[in-house]
């Protein structure tokens, strides 16, 4: 008999196309005093399925991946017990600065949408400073959780 936790875990594919569909993600980084530090941030996905999320270059999550690049992440959706369904990502942070690549990779953010859409040759000048100060996250995921409690069938 599978145990409970094998009957609610998605499979890598399932996974993906959560991640794919949703929009906000709680990024916990570690804090200067060795508590955890959790932000609500909306994110995109890379072609190889990273999770990208654009921040200011002096925010206080950047220097906390600056001091230690582990990061944990949750996306969880659903309102009742029967509806719940959460993927916890452990994984590395990269801090990609380099303006052009953060412009790229805006564009794979969903809330940056607009910001992200406007980056061109003609960009405006308030567009272009405002990307000169950001930077893009860039996490790979080293170990996956995930439940998906409708695959329960309302049994518990």
């Amino acid at each position: 008999m599978p145990s409970r936790r094998d009957l609610v875990a998605m499979s890598p594919d399932e996974v993906r196309a959560y991640l794919g569909n949703q929009r906000r993600v709680i990024l916990v980084t570690n804090g200067p005093n060795g508590l955890p530090h959790p932000v609500p941030m909306n994110y995109g996905l890379d072609e190889e399925g990273r999770v990208l999320v654009t921040s200011f270059v002096h925010s206080q999550k950047v220097r906390n991946l600056e001091r230690d690049p582990r990061a944990s992440l949750l996306v969880e959706s659903g309102e009742t017990y029967a509806e719940l369904r959460s993927v916890i990502l452990y994984a590395d942070a990269e801090i990609v600065r380099e303006p052009g690549q953060v412009a790229t990779l805006m564009r794979r953010i969903r809330a940056a949408e607009p910001l992200a859409e406007s980056i061109d040759g003609a960009m405006s000048e308030q567009v272009r400073t405002s990307v000169a100060k950001r930077v893009v996250l860039r996490f790979t995921p080293f170990r996956v959780v995930s439940w998906d409690h409708g695959k329960l069938a309302g049994k518990y």
